[in-house]
């Protein structure tokens, strides 16, 4: 049975197929920011409210986008005394002296040096009341771009690729 793909055709086909065989058999890249401690540590007991609030991610975390604020026992006030600062994989911010006893929480939101957003909260409780007052919630804990969910860049960046590479098998092979 004679080949109607002639010799170059026939090694495009086969690199496109070797490499489509490469990605799908790929495992998935774990390149995300991973928190890995905190202070407060996560459901830490402390009696006096901390100065600071400090998060310590598994790799550098990009400036931009960070969101980091600790809510108190009712659930919307703030206790954050000033926007956070990033040094490395460190995330911080200052904190006002703390009002009621009771569960505080820290809501953070950074973004992966592969851009991708990363999200979470930190618990801890407060076991002796301080002497600080309550603030209403910001509209900075209530951004809508805090879901975590995947950029599109890379999707379309990866269609245009198949697609481009689509077109250019198919017109060698027209020319064959």
């Amino acid at each position: 049975m004679a080949s109607r793909l002639s010799c170059p055709a026939r090694i495009v086909v086969t690199l496109a197929a070797a490499a489509c065989v490469a990605l799908l058999g790929a495992p998935p890249a774990d390149a995300h920011s991973v928190l890995v401690s905190s202070s407060p540590a996560a459901d830490a007991a402390v009696a006096a409210s901390p100065a600071e609030v400090v998060l310590v991610f598994n790799e550098p975390v990009e400036n931009q986008f960070t969101e980091l604020g600790v809510l108190g026992p009712d659930g919307t006030s703030h206790w954050e005394a000033g926007p956070a600062s990033i040094v490395d994989a460190k995330v911080s911010a200052p904190v006002r002296p703390l009002g009621p006893a009771g569960d505080y929480t820290i809501h953070y939101r950074v973004t992966s040096a592969d851009g991708h957003p990363v999200s979470g909260t930190v618990p801890f409780r407060l076991t002796v009341a301080g002497p600080g007052s309550a603030v209403p919630v910001t509209a900075a804990m209530t951004s809508p771009a805090a879901d975590g969910a995947m950029p599109l860049w890379p999707w379309i960046t990866g269609g245009a690729v198949l697609l481009g590479t689509g077109f250019a098998v198919a017109r060698r092979l027209a020319r064959g």
